[in-house]
């Protein structure tokens, strides 16, 4: 096994998933491109630091390396890159407080309207 789960050179194997899953594959492009058209309200520049965001929290290191390579050319600057960090870090945690908030709720709601707590592993 490799040192590293993921790697750029993984990207050449795109041709080959697709031909596996043609009709799959195809749907997702169609819908990739879509969301990246330019021409919409959202400027490319915009949509790349967008992108960013997202993968700096669905942690996905092929699209942190498309989506900054992008945001690059499209003059991102690493001052930039960098804000774009922690507001998506930001955003990460409050998901985990909103996240919170609902657990809590369920702890609260839990047995008290006769729902049976799980004891052992699910």
């Amino acid at each position: 096994m490799s040192a590293g789960y993921q790697s750029p050179q993984d990207l050449h194997l795109a041709p080959a998933l697709v031909r596996l899953a043609p009709t799959e594959a195809q749907a997702f492009l169609a819908y990739d491109h879509a969301a990246k058209c330019e021409g919409g309200h959202l400027e490319p520049r915009v949509r790349e630091l967008v992108s960013l965001a997202v993968a700096l929290t669905t942690q996905c290191g092929y699209c942190l390396d498309v989506h900054t390579q992008a945001a690059k050319r499209l003059g991102v600057t690493r001052e930039e890159l960098a804000e774009v960090v922690f507001v998506a870090a930001a955003v990460r945690a409050g998901a985990s407080v909103g996240h919170g908030l609902l657990a809590l709720r369920l702890f609260d709601e839990g047995e008290d309207e006769g729902r049976k707590i799980p004891t052992g592993p699910v």
